[in-house]
C-alpha cells in the first residue's frame, strides 16, 4: 500500500487555499522552489496531477478537487481532535468549536432565521452556514465537515452511514396569493382549485406529494403555472403573478404582515416537517444536543 506522506499533503492543502504558490510559499516559509518539488511529489504519489497552472495561478484540476475535500476533512478532524482533547489550566473556560450547519438549499430563509436566533445570540459560539444539496451537505456531514444539516424531509437511519434525523419543528401549510380584488366569499378547498393558476413546491418534496393526493382523490384539475423548488423565488412569483401558492406561512411572514400577500386557505391535512439531520460522532459538538432539543439560551457578555 502507497503510503500519504501527510506533510506534502498540508502543503497541497494550503496551496489549494492560496491558488496560488508564491503566497503559499510565504504563508507556510519556504521557498517556492522548494514548494513546487513537494507538490509535484505528492502529485507523483497520487498519480494524478493536482493542479492546472495558468500563469502563475494555479486551478484545480478534477482529482484536484476529490482532493481537496479529503484534506480539508483530514485537517478539520485533526483541529477538532486538539480542540476537544488537548489539556486546559484548572478553571479556564473550554471554547466552543465553531457549529457548522448545513442547509439544504430549497428550505425556507424564514424558517433558518428563526432556528439559528439562539444560536447568533451567544457570545461564545460562531456559526457556519453552508447550502447546497441533500447529497452534497450529507456527505460534507459524513466527511465531519458539518455538525448538522436542516432538510424539509427525514433521511432513512442507515446505521452504516451512521444518519440519524431529529424533527425539530412542524409548520402548516397553506394556499397564499395577493389580496383579491373586491369582496369575495370565503376559499373553499378544494373546490375553488378548479381551472385555478397554481404554484407549486418542486415534486421530490412529501408535502407536494401529499397535496397532489388530495386534488387528485377530489377530481380537481388546477391550472399550475410553476413548480418551484427554490421558496425565495416561490414568495417572489406569489406577489408578482397574483397566483395561489402552496407554500407554509412561515415562508412569507414577512409579506403576509405587510399585506402585499394574504392567507387564502389553511389545509390541515398539510404540514411542513423540518428536520435536523446527524451522524453518529464519538464527540460531537457540545452544543449539538441542547440545539436539537431547543434548550439553547443565549450568552451574553459579562
Amino acid at each position: 500500500m502507497t503510503e500519504l506522506n501527510y506533510h506534502h499533503l498540508r502543503y497541497f492543502w494550503t496551496i489549494a487555499h492560496e491558488r496560488h504558490l508564491t503566497r503559499a510559499a510565504q504563508r507556510l516559509h519556504v521557498s517556492p522552489s522548494a514548494l513546487s518539488i513537494q507538490l509535484r511529489q505528492l502529485e507523483d504519489r497520487l498519480g494524478h496531477a493536482l493542479f492546472d497552472r495558468r500563469g502563475r495561478a494555479l486551478e484545480l484540476t478534477e482529482a484536484g478537487r476529490i482532493a481537496l475535500q479529503h484534506a480539508d476533512a483530514i485537517f478539520a478532524a485533526g483541529a477538532e481532535l486538539v480542540s476537544t482533547l488537548k489539556g486546559r489550566p484548572e478553571g479556564a473556560s473550554p471554547s466552543l468549536p465553531p457549529l457548522r450547519v448545513g442547509s439544504v438549499a430549497t428550505l425556507s430563509r424564514n424558517f433558518q432565521l428563526q432556528w439559528l436566533r439562539p444560536l447568533l445570540a451567544r457570545c461564545d459560539l460562531k456559526v457556519t452556514l453552508h447550502s447546497g444539496t441533500p447529497r452534497e451537505l450529507l456527505a460534507q456531514l459524513g466527511a465531519h465537515q458539518l455538525d448538522v444539516v436542516l432538510a424539509n424531509d427525514a433521511v432513512p437511519r442507515d446505521r452504516a452511514a451512521g444518519w440519524h434525523s431529529t424533527l425539530i419543528a412542524q409548520q402548516p401549510v397553506s394556499l397564499i396569493s395577493a389580496k383579491p380584488r373586491g369582496r369575495r366569499r370565503a376559499f373553499v378547498f378544494p373546490d375553488d382549485l378548479q381551472g385555478a393558476d397554481l404554484l407549486l413546491p418542486g415534486g421530490q418534496g412529501a408535502v407536494r406529494a401529499a397535496f397532489d393526493r388530495l386534488i387528485q382523490a377530489a377530481g380537481i384539475v388546477p391550472r399550475v403555472l410553476a413548480e418551484v423548488d427554490d421558496m425565495a423565488m416561490l414568495r417572489l412569483l406569489a406577489r408578482e403573478t397574483g397566483a395561489l401558492a402552496l407554500v407554509p406561512p412561515v415562508v412569507v411572514a414577512d409579506e403576509l404582515k405587510s399585506g402585499l400577500l394574504v392567507e387564502r386557505c389553511s389545509i390541515p391535512q398539510l404540514v411542513e416537517s423540518f428536520h435536523a439531520i446527524t451522524v453518529g460522532r464519538r464527540f460531537p459538538h457540545p452544543l449539538l444536543a441542547d440545539v436539537l432539543e431547543g434548550k439553547l439560551a443565549p450568552k451574553r457578555p459579562g
